[in-house]
């Protein structure tokens, strides 16, 4: 059973930047295909980025392109989103999740929630205002 542990949410200044990790406590990351989400209160939840198993390939929301950066180090289980020049939006929770993909090397940004089998329990960041 794969778990996954996020951190790095806090309260931050507009402009300033944060970086989010997601880590396995137990089996490895290689095999996953790796999304992050966000939620606001409110709101449907919304995919943010996403890497492939291999890290070859990711893909991002308009909304964040250019801004949020996706990576990953299997050797140690985690994955990173890097979230630069933040504006003030209404909190959101953050979250990842992990696949195992129909095929090598696969992920997208429009793939919904239910196409990951696993989730944390996501860290909190806030902009504020």
């Amino acid at each position: 059973q794969l778990q996954l542990v996020e951190s790095g949410g806090g309260l931050v200044q507009p402009g300033e930047s944060l970086r989010l990790s997601c880590a396995s406590s137990g089996l490895t990351l290689n095999y996953y295909t790796i999304g992050w989400f966000r939620q606001a209160p409110g709101k449907e939840r919304e995919g943010v980025s996403c890497i492939a198993d291999s890290g070859s390939r990711t893909n991002y929301a308009d909304s964040v392109r250019g801004r949020f950066t996706i990576s990953r180090d299997n050797s140690k289980k985690t994955v990173y989103l890097q979230l630069n020049s933040l504006i003030p939006v209404h909190p959101a929770v953050y979250s990842c999740a992990a696949v195992s993909p129909p095929s090598a090397g696969f992920c997208t940004v429009a793939a919904t929630p239910r196409w990951y089998d696993y989730w944390g329990q996501g860290p909190h960041v806030t902009v504020s205002t």
